[in-house]
């Protein structure tokens, strides 16, 4: 599987990543619409099988509705995070003034569960802390984390429903992954397990 990543948004800029395999791709976290990414996909003649938010922050799903009517995608999300499509307190778009059209999941995930992606598949971490249903999307060689685990920080914790306790355990959790797995995250630069054992302070 391969790994793009697109800046998308206008709350805030926000990774949006096409994985794809083959003739697959799964969409991850658009946080806006993208005409960057639909011509990505379009160029590559990909058919969106899926499109998974890691977590239900406003400015990891604004563009669900847009991506979901462009590409047919069923939309993925934790279980835990169901209510934040919905609730502007929670998904923080009452906060930071934001409007985008609200949708439905089309299938509730847990942890361990699998998403295939052409002859691939992305498992499913339940990495809590920084929202009661964050997940990370984990393949051999790479893994996205969402807003669990950054380049030398981690997501916040004083967010609703936000426990540095559960969080610390998550991150942790990613830690164990081998030491060579890319960690694509929800802001900023992609780094390595490796080198986040080494300098990031929460590891």
């Amino acid at each position: 599987m391969q790994v793009e990543r697109f800046l998308v948004g206008t709350l805030m800029m926000v990774n949006c990543y096409v994985v794809y395999d083959g003739d697959e791709a799964v969409i991850v976290d658009p946080g806006g619409a993208s005409q960057e990414v639909l011509d990505f996909i379009d160029e590559r003649n990909l058919t969106v099988k899926a499109i998974v938010n890691t977590h239900g922050h406003a400015d990891h799903i604004a563009g669900n509705a847009w991506f979901m009517e462009k590409t047919g995608a069923p939309l993925l999300i934790h279980i835990d995070e169901e209510a934040y499509l919905s609730s502007e307190e929670l998904n923080l778009a009452r906060l930071v003034r934001a409007e985008f059209p609200v949708v439905k999941a089309d299938r509730l995930l847990k942890d361990g569960d699998f998403i295939p992606v052409g002859d691939g598949k992305l498992e499913v971490l339940h990495t809590p802390g920084h929202s009661p249903g964050g997940i990370s999307l984990y393949a051999p060689g790479f893994v996205i984390s969402g807003d669990t685990l950054f380049q030398g920080s981690v997501g916040r914790w004083d967010l609703p429903n936000g426990d540095r306790d559960v969080l610390q355990e998550s991150v942790l959790r990613l830690a164990r992954l081998p030491l060579d797995t890319v960690v694509y995250p929800g802001h900023g630069d992609s780094t390595t397990i490796r080198a986040e054992i080494k300098s990031n302070p929460f590891l």
